[in-house]
């Protein structure tokens, strides 16, 4: 059986064991794959990996030998299914890997805006406060969590896990999903204009759809309390960048913590990049080394259970 894998850079750029992948076939690891590249590397292999790779109609037409995808990551997007279904080739992903890692920059993010760790230290690095008339000084306002109500957009797994950690902070919690569960009871939901009317903070984390890209718009931008502070590490085309520049600029919301972009990289036009109170990490959250680890874990599993005629977490 040969595997190949198109793009194992962001997964394991050398700190992780390819080697429980490789005992279950012929295996070629490539850090990356340029479209014009994957017939060439993939063409005589019956299961290919890919994160970021674009498996297009045409792309998978040129592989003849090919059975099984596997999407390194939970969102598949990156490769046309229709496609797949028509020519009999399985199609896995990598569901709940993540789930913590996500949930610590959503917080990473938030606190960020509450604490100012980082410039209040580098105020005492550069001498403020050994020059202090007072034993403390803070040049931010100063943020308790405690009553906040915490909004969260899409109640899957780390909807539910993000609701949970804002709990254990005595956050309030509000939250939006088109199917809500029967029963929640420290949780209460509303419609999105409540949500993000009410909100102290507002996270999303629901999927990318035809229906809600760009669905956060000037005007829910607009609705939500000047103090506020919008998170996301689910998909940047859920945002409308210049609605939201615009917003952060003339001060309509407080600050906006972001792990995801429209286009990423991002184009240096992106007005993401100079808005006010703008804060972005370059689409990090899911790569702690443990949830890297559970990915290429499950990745494997997902292989052999493949193999076995049983496959699971089929898209």
């Amino acid at each position: 059986m040969n595997i190949v894998v198109l793009d194992g850079y962001t997964v394991n750029s050398g700190d992780l064991d390819w080697t429980p992948l490789a005992d279950l076939g012929s295996c070629t690891v490539y850090d990356r794959t340029s479209p014009d590249q994957i017939k060439e590397r993939a063409g005589d292999s019956e299961i290919v990996l890919t994160n970021k790779t674009i498996l297009s109609r045409d792309s998978i037409a040129t592989l003849q030998q090919l059975k099984y995808i596997g999407v390194l990551a939970t969102g598949y997007n990156v490769v046309d299914i229709q496609a797949c279904r028509k020519n009999n080739i399985v199609v896995t992903n990598i569901p709940a890997y993540g789930t913590q890692s996500v949930v610590q920059m959503v917080f990473a993010h938030l606190l960020n805006f509450t604490q100012r760790v980082a410039p209040h230290s580098s105020g005492v690095h550069e001498g403020k406060w050994s020059k202090s008339v007072d034993f403390c000084y803070w040049d931010f306002s100063l943020v308790e969590l405690a009553d906040l109500r915490m909004g969260i957009v899409g109640f899957g797994r780390i909807g539910r896990a993000v609701a949970q950690t804002a709990l254990s902070f005595n956050m309030r919690v509000l939250a939006h999903d088109t199917s809500p569960p029967n029963v929640c009871p420290e949780i209460t939901f509303v419609d999105l204009e409540t949500l993000f009317r009410k909100s102290d903070v507002i996270s999303l984390h629901c999927p990318l759809t035809a229906q809600n890209k760009k669905f956060v718009s000037s005007k829910l931008l607009s609705i939500m309390k000047p103090s506020a502070f919008l998170i996301n590490t689910a998909r940047g085309p859920l945002i409308d960048e210049q609605a939201l520049a615009d917003a952060l600029n003339a001060d309509t919301i407080a600050g906006a913590g972001l792990d995801v972009l429209e286009q990423e990289p991002p184009p240096s036009d992106c007005p993401l990049l100079k808005a006010k109170n703008c804060w972005i990490t370059p689409h990090i959250a899911w790569a702690t080394r443990a949830a890297r680890q559970r990915l290429l874990d499950i990745a494997v599993i997902n292989i052999r259970a493949f193999l076995a005629g049983s496959p699971v977490n089929v898209i």
